[in-house]
């Protein structure tokens, strides 16, 4: 079984350096899934009340492969649950559907800026960790102006914002800005879904050199970032090779030719996608 590394976050706890993405797997997928990653090495898994998944998650975790206080479970609030009271609410009934007492790390889904409530909502979060019914709180897919007024508003920073982040879109200003403030990046879609990233000559040829695959290595890129990727597999092979990317190193010159080509985002623009 492969060992992970882990990140400290802002508020002292512990997160592992790669996760595994549930997005768009059933309940019955999902629990199968979680349970070959936990069997392989896993220990960070990401869910979300609009992947409707959580039963199957929360299955997986109550089976008992590791301990539950080795799990790292992930979930996030929908955009059509934000407000004060809608959030405690809304976290309930996640923590119902998972069947935990605690939930590990609670995320705003989107900020959706228009509806111009997740303020109130990041005042609820802190609230459910000062409760101990979340260890950590953190945002998804928000901007560094988004993080600001979080902070000038309540004096609390996220721990982590998982955002949209592979070598076709590296949010090298968005990255900085999370480091200058302690907050660790998290990426979804790492592998560039949809793309031909992972047939790209360049990465095939480092690929070769270390003798590991393509996936491989624009995982260790996010990993040598001090990204987390969380990319998403249902094949118990294909979760045991995105785990084993800690036994090889990048150079600077690798690191740059992995994300050497033209920007392409592959998801919405925090400023005005909304998902309810």
């Amino acid at each position: 079984m492969i060992s992970i590394p882990t990140h400290t976050l802002n508020d002292g706890t512990a997160l592992p350096a790669l996760g595994l993405g549930t997005w768009p797997l059933g309940d019955d997928e999902a629990q199968a899934a979680v349970v070959s990653a936990l069997e392989a090495g896993y220990r960070l898994i990401d869910t979300a009340t609009n992947y409707r998944n959580e039963r199957g998650v929360g299955r997986a975790v109550a089976a008992g492969v590791v301990p539950r206080e080795e799990i790292v479970v992930t979930t996030k609030l929908p955009g059509r649950h934000h407000g004060y009271a809608e959030t405690l609410a809304s976290f309930e009934e996640s923590r119902a559907r998972l069947g935990l007492d605690r939930v590990d790390l609670y995320l705003i889904h989107w900020p959706l800026p228009r509806v111009d409530r997740y303020v109130d909502s990041w005042k609820a979060m802190i609230k459910l960790r000062e409760d101990g019914l979340v260890r950590s709180i953190g945002v998804s897919n928000f901007t560094a102006g988004h993080i600001e007024r979080l902070e000038k508003e309540t004096g609390v920073l996220p721990s982590v914002n998982q955002i949209e982040l592979h070598p076709l879109w590296p949010q090298e200003e968005l990255r900085a800005f999370h480091a200058a403030k302690g907050i660790v990046t998290e990426s979804w879609s790492p592998l560039g879904r949809g793309t031909p990233l992972l047939e790209d000559p360049a990465v095939a040829r480092i690929a070769e050199a270390h003798g590991v695959s393509a996936g491989q290595v624009v995982l260790r890129w996010h990993t040598q970032l001090g990204a987390v990727p969380v990319p998403k597999s249902a094949s118990p092979e294909r979760q045991r090779a995105n785990l084993d990317v800690f036994g090889f190193e990048l150079s600077e010159d690798e690191m740059t030719a992995v994300a050497d080509r033209a920007r392409r985002r592959l998801g919405g623009d925090p400023e005005v996608h909304e998902e309810f």
